[in-house]
């Protein structure tokens, strides 16, 4: 009877090693600090707010979506849209995704969009994008 041995702990990280990165090169750190938390902005990719706007929404989209307990399909018709286009969104897969279609989403879930503008803060040194969910706005009228 042949008897098979589970690998040391030593073996696994052995292993670890051994798989090759891109170019045979260390992958470059990336730091964040509390002024750049934008990952899209660390990764240098163009449009780096834009992207992160619409990662966020995508991010509250799947979160309405969850605590509804609603499945693609049911989310498909909500939004008006295919299944298939349910799934890339909740996945991230949002490149066919502008940010005004992401808004109508959300409005689709009854979920108020507000955007507010105002200059840039002095401590940051170029201005951005935020998406943040509320519970409640508040207003004074």
């Amino acid at each position: 009877m042949a008897t098979t041995r589970k690998p040391t702990t030593e073996a696994k990280s052995e292993k670890k090693r051994m798989v090759p990165t891109t170019h045979d090169r260390e992958p470059e750190a990336i730091t964040f600090s509390p002024m750049h938390d934008n990952f899209f902005e660390a990764m240098a990719l163009p449009d780096a707010a834009e992207r992160l706007a619409k990662a966020e929404m995508a991010l509250v989209i799947g979160h309405v979506v969850k605590a509804r307990e609603w499945n693609q399909k049911r989310t498909a018709e909500v939004l008006g849209v295919a299944a298939s286009d349910v799934s890339d969104l909740l996945r991230g897969k949002l490149a066919r995704f502008s940010q005004e279609r992401l808004e109508r989403f959300l409005n689709a879930l009854d979920m108020d969009v507000v955007i507010q503008i105002g200059p840039r803060p002095a401590w940051k040194t170029h201005a951005s994008i935020t998406v943040e969910q509320v519970a409640q706005f508040s207003r004074v009228s």
